[in-house]
């Protein structure tokens, strides 16, 4: 089961940076995230989220294929082309597994100009190296998770600690 974990930023670059170390994260095999989302409300207010994982477009293509396959069979590849497309769009779409979208809209509206968030739903981690990877990051805010109370208590401990040194190699 996966684990939602909100948190919120005191700058917009914030949000990006924590998605790029947690792919970072991810290609170390340190953690695994089924769907992430980034929401970023600018200082003049306008809000751009951004979704890590389409579903709409990865069903279209898959759809696509299958379509076009099926298509060859009855001597119509491009009409099944099409349909399968459509129909994929249309099955993905519907399929909005992840992150909620309106829970996504209803924290990008708290959100204050010049700050940003991340939505992270994480499969799996190996908790410790991840929050030593973390610990320290300042202006971080942890605004839900469904963590358990000790799990989340020391997240909000690897976010309070002050920098680590890095050790040169």
């Amino acid at each position: 089961m996966s684990n939602l974990v909100v948190l919120a930023f005191d700058t917009e670059g914030g949000a990006t940076s924590m998605l790029a170390e947690v792919g970072r994260m991810q290609k170390m095999q340190l953690i695994a995230v089924d769907d992430a989302a980034t929401v970023i409300r600018h200082a003049d207010g306008k809000v751009k989220v951004k979704q890590a994982n389409s579903l709409v477009g990865a069903g279209a293509f898959g759809g696509a294929f299958w379509g076009m396959l099926i298509g060859l069979l009855f001597f119509a590849p491009w009409l099944g082309l099409a349909v399968g497309a459509i129909t994929g769009a249309l099955a993905g779409k519907a399929s909005d597994i992840g992150v909620d979208d309106d829970f996504i809209k209803s924290v990008s509206a708290k959100l204050q100009p010049g700050t940003s968030a991340i939505f992270l739903m994480v499969r799996e981690a190996t908790t410790d190296k991840v929050l030593e990877d973390l610990r320290g990051i300042q202006g971080v805010t942890i605004i839900q998770t469904s963590l358990s109370h000790e799990a989340e208590e020391r997240l909000r401990e690897a976010f309070a600690t002050p920098g680590r040194e890095e050790v040169a190699a």
